[in-house]
């Protein structure tokens, strides 16, 4: 009899092929018991629980949890900072157990802290070691990681679930873009993990600073995308597959939360890891629970395994809809068509009209003609709402510009019923980002 390998460990057929109502049961009861934990160790959801009068007796059926405050970010910010410092009384453990410190990326204000003992550490890892074998990551593969390991969470996790794996991990966190790229020729790694923004980044310093072909040249055949929403829109997932000739997995997490949702080798949707985490979607406007598929609702997430700093409804303000299909893995956790659709904090009146960042993000991605990197800002002029496109011509195409404007404008007003102006720019020189961009910037809001 063969032994198990490391990685056929986590698939785990009795547990994700479970029917929806028995995950339901085993939520429940996890729900409860992190809520029991939060009210008797943490003075702050004490605090929380006892001003809105609920017990964690309340807590009887599923339906029952909306009666349970949200969390927030605002609120994380507010409690850090005092003892025990730095994370504030929302602590379920004493200081002395906490193991691992780490801070979301601050791109939507102070960043918040983040604490874990190890055996949330443990918790981490597991989430994403199911994640990368769903993606086809096993023991066989030689896993490159190509960011900075520094406070910021990352793929910090990411490296010790694919250590658990038993994949082999290669850091590549102090070496330049071009020394990571001819490091990962050199050692001839099979996958790595980035921002779809360095992705694209690292592809095109391949090309035109090494002369390396990443789909000829190297031997990627797996990708997998966190941090930006780029690994669901399809224009940009078809750019990073065809430029590195792999297969791009989108992943979804926070550092608050933990890696909640993940693409399977399908490509059908994100999967919402249902075992470790309670994700709810509910109305925008009502707050009523969205079971049906197509129905858009923002995303609120309980993290059901998190003892140190727990997080308990917390409002992620993504905003995601429900896929009718059922995906051909069999995994019976819930499907999210399309990923991340947007977040709430996102979405951004111009001209009376709601927009959001993907859908341009969509177009431009889906031109030929146009490089990688764009960048759009929105001002005032005067009383009027004024929109500019910043985008880059691939070389060769200088002569072209009128047909590709009118191909801009066409599919702009089309996905988001507003118009631009429109200003081509030198391949190479709008800004270039490691990790998260900024290419959105709303300068009526003095950003």
């Amino acid at each position: 009899m063969m032994a198990t390998t490391n990685a056929e460990k986590y698939w785990n057929p009795i547990l994700e092929t479970l029917p929806q109502e028995k995950l339901r049961a085993l939520q429940l009861k996890k729900f409860q018991r992190i809520l029991r934990w939060s009210y008797e160790n943490s003075p702050f959801y004490r605090r929380l629980y006892h001003d809105a009068g609920l017990e964690p007796g309340d807590i009887k059926t599923f339906d029952d949890i909306k009666k349970v405050p949200k969390t927030e970010k605002s609120m994380l910010r507010v409690v850090q900072g005092k003892t025990p410092y730095p994370y504030g009384d929302i602590l379920c453990v004493p200081i002395e157990q906490v193991t691992e410190y780490h801070q979301t990326s601050g791109t939507t204000g102070q960043p918040v802290y983040q604490a874990d003992t190890w055996q949330d550490w443990e918790w981490w890892s597991e989430a994403w070691a199911y994640i990368l074998y769903a993606q086809g990551y096993r023991d066989s593969d030689r896993v490159f990681f190509p960011f900075g390991y520094n406070v910021f969470i990352a793929f910090w996790t990411a490296h010790y679930g694919a250590e658990k794996l038993g994949c082999e991990v290669i850091p590549g966190g102090v070496l330049n873009t071009e020394a990571r790229i001819l490091k990962m020729q050199e050692v001839r790694a099979t996958a790595f993990m980035a921002t779809p923004t360095y992705v694209l980044g690292m592809g095109d310093t391949a090309r035109r600073k090494l002369d390396i072909d990443p789909a000829k040249d190297l031997q990627i055949r797996t990708i997998t995308v966190a941090g930006e929403p780029g690994g669901s829109i399809p224009a940009t997932k078809k750019r990073m597959e065809e430029i590195w000739g792999a297969k791009v997995y989108d992943h979804v997490g926070a550092t608050e939360i933990g890696a909640w949702g993940y693409e399977c080798v399908c490509q059908s949707g994100l999967h919402i890891n249902e075992a470790l985490f309670l994700v709810e979607i509910e109305d925008i406007q009502t707050g009523e629970f969205i079971t049906e598929p197509g129905r858009p609702g923002k995303v609120v997430i309980t993290a059901l395994d998190r003892m140190a700093q727990p997080c308990i409804r917390f409002d992620s303000k993504d905003l995601v809809q429900l896929s009718e299909e059922e995906c051909k893995c069999g995994r019976t956790f819930r499907l999210l068509q399309d990923g991340i659709i947007s977040r709430t904090d996102n979405i951004t009146k111009v001209k009376g009209v709601l927009l959001a960042p993907t859908s341009i993000e969509e177009v431009v991605r889906g031109i030929l003609e146009l490089g990688d990197e764009y960048e759009v800002i929105i001002a005032k002029q005067g009383d009027i709402d004024d929109i500019t496109l910043n985008v880059e011509l691939l070389p060769g195409q200088e002569n072209n510009t009128g047909t590709i404007k009118n191909n801009l404008v066409d599919q702009l007003r089309v996905k988001t019923n507003l118009g631009y102006n429109i200003e081509f720019h030198e391949y190479g020189t709008l800004p270039r980002y490691d990790v998260k961009a900024k290419r959105f910037k709303d300068l009526r809001k003095g950003g």
